[in-house]
């Protein structure tokens, strides 16, 4: 039986800020040495349990604050849980924020190699795949212009040109296809509907319930930091809109 590329088992992770409001530095240290900084815990995520396997797509659907963007960072490995265990397995690109990682100042002919060599590829595999991203991208005239002077929908569409062309065995997507233009988000609907026929597993964070009807087998409905719901799509997406109306 083969193992599931991602595995969390009962995972938490508290944030400790500060109890009340501190408007600088100066007064953040002052209070500091003085010991009056009180804090308190806050739970984002109470026990989150979850499996995917290789070739599922799993929707991760929750109000603001519910702690979906916090779960996909922590399945990433940008942080760690307070407790609790995740497992991965397979080569993965984490697209929580398009853009993240690439060097402003190069060009973006030098971000895409920059960012190939960041996912383990050599200069002369991303030099056979660098016309595919620009193509996808649309950004052929500005290729050699430094992403300083990029705006934010260019970046996002160069981002996710090259995450989706070194076609990983995972991808973590977080609110990426609501920026950029309608044909952009269609062409990355589009694209990730290739990729899942292809085998890609991934996870995805989107207030578009439509989105996640349309991408995804299974979704997680995250509620305060908990599963309230899980399991096939439209039972947990149907909960999650009846919960909704009252609000």
């Amino acid at each position: 039986m083969e193992e599931p590329l991602i595995e969390a088992k009962e995972v938490r992770m508290k944030f400790r800020l500060p109890a009340e409001r501190i408007d600088n530095l100066k007064e953040y240290v002052i209070k500091r040495f003085h010991r009056r900084v009180q804090y308190v815990e806050y739970e984002v995520l109470k026990g989150v349990t979850l499996e995917v396997k290789r070739g599922e797509s799993l929707g991760l659907i929750g109000r603001n604050g519910a702690g979906k963007s916090t779960l996909l960072r922590i399945l990433a490995g940008i942080i760690e849980p307070t407790s609790g265990r995740v497992v991965t397995r397979g080569s993965m690109v984490p697209l929580l924020k398009l853009g993240a990682g690439f060097d402003m100042d190069a060009t973006g002919r030098e971000n895409v190699y920059l960012n190939g060599a960041m996912l383990g590829f050599t200069h002369r595999e991303m030099r056979d795949r660098y016309e595919n991203i620009v193509a996808f991208s649309e950004l052929n005239k500005f290729m050699d212009t430094p992403l300083k002077n990029y705006s934010q929908g260019m970046l996002s569409r160069l981002g996710f040109a090259i995450a989706v062309d070194v076609r990983p065995d995972i991808l973590l997507i977080d609110e990426i296809l609501a920026v950029g233009d309608a044909p952009f988000r269609k062409k990355c609907a589009e694209k990730l509907g290739e990729l899942k026929l292809s085998g890609t597993t991934f996870i995805i964070v989107s207030h578009s319930n439509e989105q996640i009807r349309r991408l995804c087998e299974k979704t997680i409905y995250l509620k305060e930091g908990a599963v309230a719901e899980s399991g096939e799509t439209e039972r947990v997406v149907a909960r999650y809109e009846e919960d909704c109306k009252g609000l």
